[in-house]
């Protein structure tokens, strides 16, 4: 049935107000000179949601595709990915969000996850084709992770860096004309304990900086840990791999900007954020996230006239956290991420610090795998992170 639904959609034309361009009404390639040098100091969009019980998108992604060539810039592509149990349904398109059925079809067509992420492009590192449109996707311990990046870190420039091959040395040359399918993609490892050893499990298909970003923290993670980390574990290595990037980027020039959202599983949701702005430009690139809870109110979209009352749409037992590179909505109070601040988002709620991560474990919304071993040493982490005594009386532990 969804098959054929989306078949119908493909042959009407837009209709709605808010799926159809109302601030750019000429094609996105013919915007002028001076536009095109202005936009040169743009970057990609994410956004994200992760929730209490089964929820919808439609209306946050109502507003977030209008940034996708009408109400902004981002016109190169985009993606969505929501997890369906353990599977992730996927959708990714090379055309704006703002034009595209497919992204109409999500926008209508209502669909329930506990976890979602999306992306609208700009590019600035490779072509505008199907393989450098975020969210990525990987599997890892037998659970399937997607990452959606904003920023500009030159140490995983493909241009500086490209991919792997069975011929090349086990060293990572600096890249020229002869060895350029020689060079690897950068390691990073060694502040979680992992030395480089010359392997590379995942490496990119496409050619962008992020997604060599993301699967080199999928080789750090794969070779740091032979059972399944628990969530306060896992959040100080992710933590302080993010560290070790800003770090390794310092020493070119330019301004480190590293903001990313990462699902790991059907609840869990990371989100990271060292912000800022491309020389030149107020165009300022963060997160902001806000959490939907009893009680509820309306909420109106700031790229579309398109509001909803939510207490009349969700129950007692709905939250919903949200996560942007700009607040989605106009007339309710969003927070920044601060700098440097990772957050794991568990049925609708931040956790802020690695301790905090033991309430998603107490859930049961762990890492969970058929052919990974869970640590079994838990009461030693939650030892190891001095919780209170009344929590492991709580968690009956």
């Amino acid at each position: 049935h969804l098959i054929a639904l989306l078949l119908l959609l493909l042959s009407q034309p837009l209709i709605s107000l808010c799926f159809s361009s109302t601030k750019n009404d000429v094609p996105l390639n013919s915007f002028s000179a001076k536009a095109a040098t202005t936009t040169q100091l743009q970057m990609c969009q994410l956004m994200g949601m992760n929730c209490a019980a089964l929820t919808d998108f439609t209306f946050s992604f109502r507003g977030f595709a209008r940034r996708g060539g009408d109400t902004d810039v981002h016109s190169h592509g985009w993606g969505l990915c929501f997890y369906d149990g353990k599977g992730i349904r996927a959708f990714h398109d090379s055309e704006p969000a703002a034009d595209s059925l497919l992204a109409e079809f999500l926008q209508t067509h209502p669909v329930k996850t506990f976890n979602m992420v999306s992306h609208i492009r700009y590019a600035t590192r490779g072509a505008v084709r199907l393989e450098n449109v975020h969210p990525f996707q990987r599997e890892m311990w037998g659970i399937s992770w997607c990452f959606a990046h904003n920023g500009d870190v030159s140490y995983f420039d493909r241009n500086v860096f490209a991919g792997n091959d069975a011929d090349c040395p086990a060293t990572a040359p600096k890249v020229n004309e002869s060895n350029r399918s020689c060079v690897k993609i950068p390691w990073i490892g060694k502040s979680i304990g992992v030395e480089d050893t010359g392997e590379r499990y995942y490496n990119p298909i496409g050619k962008t900086d992020s997604e060599a970003m993301f699967c080199a923290l999928l080789n750090a993670l794969r070779a740091r840990f032979d059972t399944l980390p628990s969530l306060p574990v896992l959040h100080g290595a992710i933590a302080s791999l993010c560290n070790e990037v800003v770090a390794l980027d310092f020493q070119y020039e330019g301004t480190t900007i590293f903001n990313f959202l990462l699902g790991c599983g059907p609840h869990l949701q990371f989100a990271y954020s060292w912000p800022g702005s491309r020389e030149g430009s107020k165009v300022w690139n963060g997160l902001h996230y806000l959490v939907r809870e009893p009680p509820f109110g309306r909420a109106h979209l700031s790229d579309c006239d398109y509001s909803i009352n939510f207490a009349s749409v969700t129950k007692d037992d709905d939250r919903v956290a949200v996560i942007a590179t700009s607040p989605l909505t106009d007339d309710e109070d969003w927070v920044e991420v601060k700098k440097g601040q990772l957050i794991l988002f568990d049925d609708g709620l931040p956790h802020l610090a690695p301790d905090d991560c033991f309430e998603a474990e107490l859930r049961e919304h762990g890492l969970v795998s058929d052919v990974m071993p869970r640590n079994p040493q838990l009461e030693v982490d939650m030892r190891r992170y001095q919780l209170r005594k009344e929590f492991f009386q709580a968690a009956a532990i």
